[in-house]
């Protein structure tokens, strides 16, 4: 449906009950593979960086805007400053087996008045990576801005020569939205960055896919999936 003002010009619809959102909490997030909470230099800073040891050429830090940190006290100034920051919000995620540190990921570019949040700065170690909690962790970061917050709009971007994590935000149900040329100069090189998005209107469809693919009864004795997440979210956005 279009909506026309008093002279037939196009506006979008009314939100007359917007109020706006609260900031993000700093309360764990707990599921059933992974804890995601608050990142703190004490708590999290030495298992992060054994599991971050795993990836000895720095490859995970391609499109990070940071470097790779040399040894470990350089790693524990990065976590202490990334501490203390709240806007991006460094959450650290927590392996539930083992309690070890396997990766971060922040809320960032907050904006409660709008409704809009971002998910980024995500660094997953190999420990993490194709890990069923790694999915876990992005679906309790939705769940909180979607069901507990009420925030509008979920926003993913990344540098557009970042395959695997265009590859991702597909898989986790963001619609692409064309690309920013140019948007940024990060380590002295261009950056034109892939914009994706999830709205409140398309989370129902979106959180039963990612329930669908977390429910003990998706994976084998293996612990191997037995549904992709890309085929349960197309079943659920279609249905």
């Amino acid at each position: 449906m279009s909506y026309t003002n008093a002279l037939g010009q196009p506006v979008d619809r009314e939100v007359p009950q917007w109020q706006g959102c609260a900031p993000p909490p700093t309360t764990p997030m707990v599921g059933r593979f992974c804890r995601v909470e608050p990142l703190r230099a004490q708590n999290h800073a030495r298992s992060l960086w054994a599991a971050m040891q795993l990836d000895p050429q720095g490859l995970n830090w391609t499109y990070s805007p940071a470097e790779m940190p040399a040894d470990f006290e350089g790693f524990r100034a990065m976590v202490t400053a990334h501490e203390a920051s709240a806007d991006p919000m460094f959450h650290a995620i927590v392996d539930a087996d083992s309690g070890d540190t396997v990766g971060w990921a922040t809320y960032m570019r907050l904006d409660p008045p709008m409704g809009v949040i971002e998910v980024g700065n995500i660094h997953y170690s190999p420990r993490l990576q194709r890990q069923p909690a790694g999915t876990e962790a992005m679906y309790l970061m939705m769940r909180r801005a979607f069901d507990e917050l009420g925030y509008r709009r979920y926003e993913w971007k990344c540098h557009a020569h970042n395959a695997p994590s265009r590859a991702a935000a597909l898989r986790y149900g963001f619609t692409p939205e064309g690309v920013h040329r140019q948007a940024m100069v990060l380590k002295g090189r261009n950056r034109d960055t892939a914009w994706y998005s999830i709205l409140d209107s398309e989370w129902p469809a979106i959180k039963a896919a990612f329930k669908a693919w977390l429910d003990p009864a998706n994976f084998d004795a293996d612990g191997q999936q037995r549904q992709r997440l890309s085929v349960l979210m197309a079943q659920h956005r279609d249905g």
